[in-house]
């Protein structure tokens, strides 16, 4: 199997990336877009003109690309352009998509308890790291990476390192959490990786994780169009409609801006619900009205 030749100007995007700081999954996507790009052109791609870019961006919509991959490749070549060729100029010639912003997905309590209970086996290893995904809110990715050490009992508390954006982060370990994690830790005696893989020096992969919790949704009886992010929309939702500070839930959450944490209010079912709309005292003003004119 021969490897592939890389060209000094993939070389050199992919140097200014690693100068950035971006992480291997961003890079990977930013060199697929521009690697599509080169293909819709017919030739380099430092080299295009703004008609070219336009006409790439017509492609895009005419072959219904969708708003998120438009925007992920209009991200990719704005880097491109900026940081690689130095011409700044190009962006002026890109345009993002906007998308209509859809509500999470999000389970019940009991469909949680259902889905964990499911777990594919043999031994606790799904179901231990599925309960993370819900118990802390971590992402797949997060969970995959854990190492033994990074579960401290002692604080209570999971170290997450080099969540998304690169960015370390603490989240709480609650005590029947921590039981189950020990259960597993005396079942299969885990070293270096918490979730170990085949072989066991690679951590099991967010693939593996996935085809679990598909399996498990399944076993549950469960419809909904739900992925296994879903457990981590419903650990915020879940901490939001038990009145716990929005603020707390970006940290736990480890997003940067509060508005995408904001977003679970809208499903918070339970805290609308329980809101008291200004029409009760509307109500209760015109009660009062209709006793005076009857006085």
């Amino acid at each position: 199997m021969t490897e592939e030749r890389i060209s000094p100007l993939r070389a050199r995007m992919i140097e200014d990336m690693r100068i950035r700081g971006m992480g291997e999954k961003a890079q990977k996507s930013h060199i697929r877009a521009i690697k599509d790009f080169a293909q819709f052109l017919g030739h380099s791609p430092d080299t295009a003109t703004p008609e070219e870019l336009r006409a790439y961006q017509l492609h895009m919509t005419d072959t219904g690309v969708t708003a998120s991959t438009f925007n992920v490749r209009i991200v990719a070549l704005r880097f491109f352009f900026g940081m690689t060729c130095g011409r700044e100029d190009m962006k002026r010639y890109m345009q993002f998509r906007t998308q209509p912003r859809k509500l999470p997905v999000v389970f019940s309590v009991e469909e949680v308890s259902d889905i964990l209970m499911a777990a594919p086996g043999p031994g606790l290893k799904y179901r231990a790291a599925l309960s993370i995904s819900y118990g802390a809110g971590l992402r797949a990715a997060e969970v995959c990476n854990l190492k033994t050490g990074d579960i401290d009992s002692d604080r209570m508390l999971i170290h997450v390192e080099q969540g998304k954006g690169r960015k370390d982060r603490k989240v709480m370990l609650s005590p029947g959490l921590l039981n189950l994690l020990r259960d597993w830790w005396r079942e299969a005696r885990p070293e270096g990786w918490l979730f170990p893989g085949k072989p066991k020096i690679n951590p099991i992969s967010p693939r593996q994780l996935n085809r679990a919790f598909t399996s498990a949704k399944h076993m549950a009886g469960i419809s909904k169009p739900a992925t296994l992010h879903t457990l981590r929309h419903s650990f915020a939702t879940h901490l939001l409609e038990a009145n716990t500070d929005v603020r707390v839930i970006q940290v736990l959450l480890g997003h940067a801006k509060l508005t995408t944490t904001a977003q679970y209010t809208h499903v918070a079912t339970k805290t609308i619900r329980d809101t008291v709309s200004p029409y009760e005292m509307l109500a209760k003003l015109q009660d009062q009205t209709v006793k005076r004119s009857l006085e």
